[in-house]
């Protein structure tokens, strides 16, 4: 499988159901890149087409303290829609164990976006689709939920070892939202949840809406879910692929991959940078960049990060000087924000997922199609300069197979001996001994 015959595919399930036709109108061209640096890597699983693992694994993954990864494939499994799987040492290798297999129906499918646990070690996440399969009376599939596992009370002694599933919220595709797509949940001191829908905010009918963040409560035996805002598609943005983080004061930013400015082309404004501030019994928006399409891109897909001076970084998926796509910095002023390129990336598009920070200040982040074919992991190190230096730490090749997977959509994280991992939605080795052909993986980078 070749990415570059791929590119409309892969793009179309990045941006999702909503975003996708406006999105392709917008040709790209792929460009040679740099070299890479000298790294250990190598694939600690592949997920085996009609195997109970699942397959197309497009978040990236979560630690716990042990060691152990979790992530979810968005196809698959035992009930056809999706896994929640965990990956264990044993001995010198990894062993996977599915956590839920997802059916499609009342329990949710298709998840894209990540896990995050509780204090309690329960996993949390969304399903994009399934819940309520009439979805308003617009998507017969469903529109999503979100949804808690919880552990075995008692230790496994023997895989399989399932956790139980409770969902917690059931998107119904009018005021509530819909579509839950990649952006992974977040706890506030108090323990609630915040994430963001890509559509819904209006009531059921002709105009779907365009998007909303979201709250979860404990209540009682059961969550309670408040909408703090509605997109409109206009200056404040549309959208929303990815999730939200807070700040120190408790306020909220997030991305939307649409709107903002309304002269920007190819799509309906190219996406904004946004916060969300209590304000008496609601919430308040203020916009803190809008996308032009030129030297900064348009369409941020991936979310944000604080660095620890409070600056913002984040990624557009397409444009810039080379038309792959940028990573950015965002840095507060006087009650404004300056928005500053730090690297364009050459190819079909940037990274989809938000960039990981290091202690020393670097990024590190994928891309999953750039001139290297099938996508890249690569570090940004700031240079003392004023400037940010790239670093290609892996490309992902089809040369014609693409023996290490194609495609990393998700985040990358570290473990505590500064090992990375991550995963590539498409291929892999052509054939996994025992289990048959290979539809996505899971990879690490020893430094």
């Amino acid at each position: 499988m070749n990415p570059k015959s791929l590119s409309t595919s892969m793009l179309c399930r990045s941006v999702r159901k909503l975003a996708c036709a406006g999105v392709l109108v917008y040709a790209l061209t792929l460009v040679a890149a740099g070299t890479a640096q000298a790294q250990t890597f190598q694939l600690i699983h592949s997920f085996a087409t009609g195997g109970a693992g699942g397959t197309n694994p497009v978040a990236g993954l979560t630690l716990d303290p042990a060691g152990n990864l979790y992530g979810t494939t968005t196809e698959g499994g035992f009930g056809g829609s999706g896994t929640v799987f965990r990956l264990s040492h044993k001995g010198s290798g990894w062993v996977l164990n599915v956590l839920h297999s997802f059916t499609g129906g009342s329990d949710g499918g298709e998840p894209n976006a990540g896990l995050i646990f509780d204090r309690a070690g329960n996993l949390y996440g969304t399903t994009t689709e399934g819940g309520e399969l009439n979805c308003g009376g617009i998507y017969p599939g469903g529109c999503g939920t979100v949804f808690e596992l919880q552990p075995p009370p008692t230790p496994c002694t023997a895989e399989p070892c399932p956790w139980r599933e409770t969902v917690l919220h059931v998107f119904i595709g009018g005021n509530d939202g819909a579509f839950p797509v990649s952006g992974d949940l977040v706890f506030d001191q108090a323990g609630n949840l915040y994430g963001t829908t890509q559509a819904g905010g209006l009531p059921s009918g002709g105009n779907f809406g365009s998007g909303t963040v979201f709250e979860l409560s404990p209540s009682g035996s059961g969550w309670t879910e408040s909408v703090l805002y509605k997109f409109t598609e206009s200056s404040d943005g549309g959208a929303p692929d990815a999730g939200v983080i807070f700040d120190r004061a408790g306020n909220l930013y997030g991305t939307t991959t649409v709107g903002g400015a309304p002269d920007c082309a190819p799509v309906p404004g190219c996406g904004t940078v946004f916060k969300l501030s209590p304000s008496g019994s609601g919430w308040a928006e203020s916009v803190l960049y809008s996308f032009t399409a030129g030297t900064d891109g348009w369409s941020p897909i991936a979310g944000l990060v604080f660095d620890q001076s409070g600056k913002l970084y984040g990624a557009a998926a397409f444009g810039g000087e080379s038309g792959g796509g940028t990573v950015f910095q965002l840095t507060p002023s006087n009650g404004s924000w300056t928005l500053e390129t730090l690297h364009s990336f050459t190819g079909e598009f940037g990274p989809h997922d938000n960039l990981v920070i290091d202690g020393e200040g670097n990024l590190y982040g994928a891309t999953p199609s750039d001139s290297h074919d099938a996508g890249s992991v690569f570090e940004l190190m700031p240079n003392g300069n004023g400037g940010w230096t790239y670093t290609l730490l892996h490309e992902f090749l089809c040369d014609p197979f693409c023996m290490d997977g194609a495609g990393p959509y998700g985040r990358v994280i570290f473990d505590t001996n500064g090992n990375l991992y991550g995963t590539a939605q498409y291929d892999g080795p052509l054939v996994d001994v025992g289990r048959g052909v290979t539809n996505g993986v899971v990879w690490e980078i020893t430094p």
